[in-house]
């Protein structure tokens, strides 16, 4: 089965277990071991190239998995029928590093675009989704403005009002302070943090911030040597 719709709730929102990623040269990543329970905020760290970026693809179906096991939201993402695809990321907010906002409309419209994507049809409720979640990410009154007028905090913002506006169980975040200042990068980091504790939304986020790990400290695992390691079971 993809799926397990009746889902408990000590079930782990992502549970990996002997996973391998390969790419074009190879074995990219194996015998990955990760479990993430509801409302965990977890730090995935590593060198540029060491396959955080595969990995976070990996469980939104994005990368091909060679092998292991993938249980992601209920669904079992190593074997997951493509139709299935799309309900499994409606369960997903990831954030990127860019931000891959759409230059050709406005932030209210960017968001719009992805409610209707997702199913959203009736205005009013449309509407109402998107004004509650420009104001928790603190830019209700950007959202007729084009997002190339933003500085990269409001952008950023607007990245994670994206990912959030379908009230997902997971939210991956890949580098989401890589282009930001350090006081930019601290409210963001403040944010995610915020939505973490109100929504339990379970969090990993990739990073090379080493001073917001240590501001904010969080379960830490690393991708090295081929494999991912938890800091806290070394």
């Amino acid at each position: 089965m993809d799926t397990n719709e009746n889902t408990t709730a000590n079930q782990p929102i992502v549970r990996l277990e002997n996973l391998t990623i390969s790419h074009e040269s190879g074995i990219l990543l194996s015998e990955v071991n990760l479990t993430l329970q509801e409302g965990e905020f977890v730090y995935l760290i590593g060198k540029s190239g060491a396959g955080k970026t595969s990995l976070l693809r990996s469980l939104y179906a994005d990368r091909p998995i060679a092998g292991g096991s993938v249980e992601v939201c209920g669904f079992d993402v190593a074997h997951i029928k493509r139709r299935h695809i799309p309900q499994l990321r409606r369960r997903i907010g990831i954030v990127f590093q860019n931000f891959r906002l759409l230059d050709d409309r406005n932030v209210y419209a960017n968001l719009e675009f992805v409610l209707r994507a997702t199913g959203w049809k009736k205005k009013e409720e449309i509407r109402n989704q998107i004004e509650k979640t420009l104001t928790a990410v603190g830019i209700a009154d950007k959202a007729y403005v084009n997002p190339m007028h933003l500085s990269e905090g409001e952008q950023q913002r607007v990245g994670i009002a994206r990912a959030v506006i379908n009230n997902p169980t997971l939210l991956l975040a890949d580098e989401p302070t890589g282009n930001l200042d350090p006081v930019t990068s601290t409210e963001i980091m403040n944010l995610l943090l915020d939505i973490n504790k109100q929504t339990h939304t379970t969090m990993l986020i990739s990073t090379h911030d080493f001073m917001m790990i240590d501001k904010f400290p969080a379960r830490v695992v690393v991708c090295e040597n081929g494999t991912l390691v938890d800091t806290e079971q070394k």
